[in-house]
């Protein structure tokens, strides 16, 4: 998955310029909270997501690929993974640099191996 893991699947309805802040977020098995922050890099587009007092108000940073679909009407981005995967990948603190290059191997290394 690593080599797609940071775009936008051309299933997924994503269309550039969607502003996507505020939008509820949906894994497969229940929501996890809302969008953040969001980008739309080349190679490099992610949602940040603040899951709210489901994990304790933990944000985190996922890869566009993570996106099964977006609905515009109800503002709901749905995920292709479960709860459990969100809840055990690496936090993103606040002030946290999106462009660590550690941070983004640590990103990709999770969710490339998420079947293990």
């Amino acid at each position: 998955m690593t080599a797609d893991i940071w775009g936008y699947a051309e299933t997924s309805g994503h269309v550039p310029g969607t502003r996507l802040i505020g939008y509820s977020v949906e894994a497969t098995d229940g929501s996890i909270g809302k969008i953040d922050e969001h980008t739309e890099d080349v190679g490099r587009s992610y949602l940040v997501v603040d899951t709210g007092p489901w994990i304790l108000g933990r944000r985190v940073l996922l890869p566009a690929g993570l996106v099964s679909s977006i609905d515009t009407e109800s503002e709901t981005v749905r995920l292709s993974c479960t709860k459990e995967t969100v809840k055990g990948s690496p936090p993103f603190e606040s002030g946290q640099h999106e462009d660590d290059g550690d941070f983004i191997r640590l990103i990709e290394y999770y969710y490339s191996n998420r079947h293990m």
